[in-house]
């Protein structure tokens, strides 16, 4: 996301990490946009949770150092995690709660994630998150991982309403957490959620990426013309 001097990145996974670890069944769907270690414009990098395609230290570590006037804002457990593989701790943010400015005009505040369930830690620190970004009035949501919980409905009512919605609408279900997936929210909620936030447009995420984890874009459309729900729907990067 770019806005008058202040450009960030949300979860950047520009690595094959995920797929030397758990094997070729996790392999990308599409190449590598670019590099790591070709963002160089990165002032805030934000991070939703610890899984290794959204807190990618082959991703983060390599930004850290290509965008030195860089800083991360994410859950204590990727704080601590890129603290040990070498990011300053100067440059860690745990996610706020509150709303922190980040720019001109621009402010964030996390809100929870349901991954599969909401979760604080010891300190009371949520483990996955989302956020909302303002900018001039405008609001964006971007929802990391996350299932719908009241919890979470109740925070982004307070937010209400969302210009542009990010939200991931892989399903969970049981043949995918049998194999160690964890899945997020169906079309249908994740429409319904666009919906209650009265956001104008909707851009599907964790869609794509790897196939035993995917939806097809005819699914997404499909619903979306049967169901017409109020909102514009614009598929990433259409939507940038």
């Amino acid at each position: 996301m770019s806005f008058p001097k202040c450009i960030l990145y949300v979860d950047p996974y520009l690595s094959n990490n995920v797929e030397v670890v758990e094997g070729p069944g996790l392999r990308r769907q599409f190449h590598l946009p670019f590099s790591p270690s070709q963002v160089t414009d990165a002032q805030w990098v934000l991070v939703t949770h610890i899984h290794m395609d959204h807190c990618d230290l082959f991703s983060l570590v390599p930004i850290s150092i290509a965008s030195p006037q860089c800083k991360f804002i994410c859950p204590s457990e990727c704080v601590n995690a890129l603290e040990a593989a070498g990011v300053p701790k100067e440059r860690l943010i745990v996610a706020p709660e509150t709303w922190m400015e980040i720019g001109m005009d621009t402010q964030l505040i996390a809100v929870p994630a349901a991954h599969p369930t909401i979760h604080r830690n010891e300190a009371g620190n949520l483990s996955c998150v989302g956020y909302v970004i303002e900018h001039e009035g405008r609001r964006f949501y971007h929802a990391g991982d996350t299932s719908v919980e009241k919890e979470l409905i109740d925070r982004l009512d307070s937010l209400a309403p969302i210009d542009v919605a990010f939200i991931p609408l892989n399903e969970r279900n049981y043949y995918r957490e049998s194999c160690g997936i964890i899945g997020n929210m169906t079309v249908r909620e994740a429409f319904q959620l666009a919906t209650d936030l009265k956001a104008k447009t909707f851009v599907p995420m964790h869609w794509d990426m790897f196939a035993p984890n995917c939806v097809y874009r005819e699914e997404i459309e499909l619903l979306y013309r049967l169901i017409q729900p109020p909102f514009d729907l614009q598929f990433y990067p259409e939507s940038i």
